[in-house]
């Protein structure tokens, strides 16, 4: 008899991931059936043809507790907040579905979670919430009597075309694009393609829940230098992009369209990453370790833009 895979954000990107990546492998589809997790049922006519879908509310404890009633194993992610209490309120959300899952006698959780960025720096940079709120929560989740594994995600080569807006290479008046950062072109980011390979990762665990349990797969292709993103968009895009460093502030300026909590997460970010790295300063290594654990074969950031091409503004 197979279990049930409860998907929280089975509509958005890591969660749409995991749903197709089990349903396309027998070794997974014939394991588990996956309960999908949302707040509108209506809304997703297409996914309630191929999973069950079910209504639950993070603010309503008697929603959540019947969406996970008989779930075998959950997977659990949680989008940012920006608001004055951000960092509680996007905890808050973990730490709901962790409760409700040991509640119902869930024996497995898979969190998305991330490190955190006010402990790497010693409390020098602590405007990263997204980071700690998830860092928190998984804190919180191995406290539980709950077996557990996690991901932690790279930036998402989905962001490309969702932040060229605001983050995007911007065009001189010389018709070349100018990508201005206040960081080192040296800079470097980990990127997934996070809708094709989020359940690549996700998927491992499932497989070897015992050999998982406890451990952080650190989710990316590899790390890239700004200096080769540019010169990859380039030949992308069959443009003219040179990298030009610019002040702090003068970065920020050219945000000044963002929310204030959300421009001191890109500037204060970069910084980071630049100094310390997004998953630390082995953060190459772990993302080494865990494209061997699900067998490498992840896309690259060239491969990636020729399925999807960039359009840059």
């Amino acid at each position: 008899m197979s279990q049930i895979l409860a998907v929280f954000g089975a509509t958005g990107q890591q969660g749409s991931s995991i749903v197709n990546h089990v349903l396309q492998f027998t070794s997974l589809s014939s394991k588990f059936t996956i309960r999908a997790i949302t707040r509108d049922p209506k809304k997703f006519p297409q996914l309630a043809q191929k999973v069950e879908v079910v209504q639950a509310d993070f603010a309503d404890n008697a929603s959540l507790n019947a969406a996970l009633h008989g779930v075998h194993t959950v997977f659990a992610m949680t989008t940012p907040s920006f608001g004055p209490n951000a960092l509680d309120d996007e905890f808050g959300i973990a730490k709901a579905i962790a409760d409700a899952a040991v509640a119902q006698g869930v024996k497995y959780i898979i969190f998305s979670t991330l490190p955190s960025i006010t402990e790497m720096t010693n409390g020098k940079c602590t405007s990263i919430t997204p980071f700690d709120a998830k860092a928190k929560a998984e804190t919180y989740i191995r406290g539980l009597p709950i077996k557990s594994a996690y991901v932690a995600l790279g930036s998402f080569m989905e962001n490309f075309a969702s932040q060229m807006p605001f983050l995007g290479p911007r065009k001189d008046g010389d018709g070349t694009y100018v990508l201005a950062r206040h960081v080192s072109a040296n800079t470097k980011w980990p990127l997934l393609d996070a809708v094709g390979e989020t359940g690549k990762f996700v998927g491992a665990i499932l497989e070897r829940p015992d050999e998982f349990e406890g451990k952080v797969l650190c989710a990316a292709e590899r790390f890239y230098t700004l200096e080769e993103i540019i010169a990859i968009m380039a030949k992308a895009t069959g443009k003219d992009i040179v990298y030009k460093k610019v002040s702090r502030e003068e970065f920020k300026e050219g945000l000044a369209m963002l929310p204030p909590p959300l421009v001191d997460i890109f500037v204060d970010g970069l910084e980071f990453q630049e100094t310390d790295g997004y998953f630390g300063r082995d953060g190459e290594e772990k993302v080494r370790w865990a494209g061997e654990q699900v067998g490498g074969g992840l896309s690259g950031l060239e491969e990636y833009f020729l399925r999807n091409p960039l359009v840059l503004g």
